[in-house]
């Protein structure tokens, strides 16, 4: 084959060779681009992709963390230095029995003049009282100085129904039910954590550490939760209320009673489950246990929310069936398999209260739903309160495989409560 003469061409002052021929250039190929296939973000990126939701999330959960830590701070730092836990247990309740009256009123104040003007001072009152608690069991005060410490503490704002507030005024009424579900999962993270964090503080350095940590955490997280304006909701002002305008725990009331069955659930549960494992000389293995339970619901919670949701009765069929399981397991004195049946239990009560707190938050005016979504948390701590006695008088009674029905028939009652129409099936 002839070998082909290389093209000379000029270019400037300089002769070059040119690989070709000129002639008429050929049009370019479009070259397609290259088609990335991109998968479409998650319930949850999506939730997060909402400007300031991360902001205000992160003090959302700095500031929740303390209330799984307040509580056992508190036992532990009075009978470690007063010797009594039955003074430790009369000023936990003294404190809780406040909470249950006071928190009402300042998630009403919240809704009528704004998060940040009222939360932060609320919060400021109450993490003085946690201070004055330490300095009087430090100084040996007289034992009410304990009980008129511990029940300033009682203004705490709700912080998680202040959240799910921000949620429902920053985000289309189809993706609450993700929001509700992270924050349900947030709650269960929170008290999982949190009396571990206690117990530790408390017995790894000084009794009082526990409550003095959770003080700094509980400022700082409200201060950062505040701090983030843009997505507050607008504070409703102090219009009248009329007639026409009932307030939330005239609409609530049904429901109120299934978030007080559900109180019951958790707090005769966990009495339960410590006496029980202490009973078969498991007592080492209680945490780890109950963990479990709380593990359990985080994650239903987290997977609840990437799901359609399900009618309030489905959930509730569920959650009775799967308190059933702690019951059988306790029969049978494996510890393998009562923890797996917390498990499983604590994986029902989420989508439950998920279900259940997206009915309060349809059946609330938006204008006062962080006084809604107080009164249905106040609610299950008076359910916790009933659900404790109630189980400690079982199980010195009838004994510890007997207390697992409680739970059962908390759930159980709940179920029933919705089947027979107590609760609003137009709602869901």
């Amino acid at each position: 084959m002839p070998q082909k003469t290389p093209f000379m061409a000029v270019t400037g002052s300089t002769l070059v060779l040119s690989p070709r021929r000129p002639g008429p250039v050929a049009p370019a190929r479009a070259v397609a681009p290259a088609t990335r296939r991109t998968r479409p973000p998650g319930p949850y990126r999506r939730l997060f992709a909402v400007p300031g939701a991360r902001g205000f999330t992160a003090g959302n959960l700095i500031a929740r963390l303390p209330m799984g830590m307040f509580g056992i701070s508190a036992v532990l730092m009075i009978a470690g230095q007063r010797g009594s836990y039955a003074l430790a247990g009369a000023v936990t309740a003294t404190g809780l029995a406040a909470t249950a009256l006071v928190a009402p009123w300042t998630a009403r104040l919240v809704d009528r003049y704004g998060q940040a003007r009222i939360a932060l001072p609320a919060t400021a009152v109450a993490v003085l009282g946690s201070l004055s608690l330490v300095l009087c069991v430090r100084t040996q005060a007289p034992a009410w100085t304990l009980f008129a410490s511990y029940a300033a503490t009682a203004t705490t704002p709700n912080i998680g129904g202040m959240s799910r507030a921000r949620w429902t005024h920053l985000l289309p009424p189809a993706s609450h039910h993700t929001a509700m579900s992270f924050e349900q999962a947030a709650d269960e993270l929170c008290y999982l954590l949190g009396p571990v964090a206690a117990a530790f503080l408390c017995t790894a350095l000084f009794p009082e550490a526990g409550t003095l940590v959770a003080a700094v955490l509980l400022l700082t997280g409200m201060a950062v939760f505040t701090a983030h304006r843009a997505t507050e909701p607008p504070a409703a002002g102090a219009r009248p209320v009329t007639g026409a305008d009932p307030s939330p725990a005239r609409r609530l009331l049904p429901l109120l009673g299934l978030f007080l069955a559900t109180g019951v659930v958790f707090g005769s549960m966990e009495v339960t489950s410590i006496a029980h494992l202490g009973a078969q000389g498991l007592g080492a293995a209680t945490g780890p246990v109950l963990a479990l339970q709380a593990a359990g619901s985080c994650a239903a919670g987290l997977l609840y929310g990437t799901r359609r949701p399900r009618s309030l009765r489905t959930c509730l069929l569920a959650l009775a069936a799967a308190m059933a399981l702690p019951w059988i397991a306790a029969g049978a004195e494996s510890l393998a398999l009562l923890g797996c049946a917390l498990l499983l239990a604590g994986a029902a009560t989420a989508p439950a209260m998920v279900t259940a707190m997206a009915l309060v938050q349809r059946a609330t005016p938006r204008e006062r739903l962080n006084e809604g979504l107080t009164l249905a948390v106040t609610a299950i701590l008076g359910g916790i309160a009933v659900g404790s006695a109630t189980a400690g008088l079982t199980v010195d009674r009838l004994g510890t495989t007997t207390a697992y029905l409680l739970p059962a028939a908390a759930a159980l009652l709940a179920l029933l409560g919705a089947v027979t129409g107590r609760f609003d099936p137009a709602a869901e």
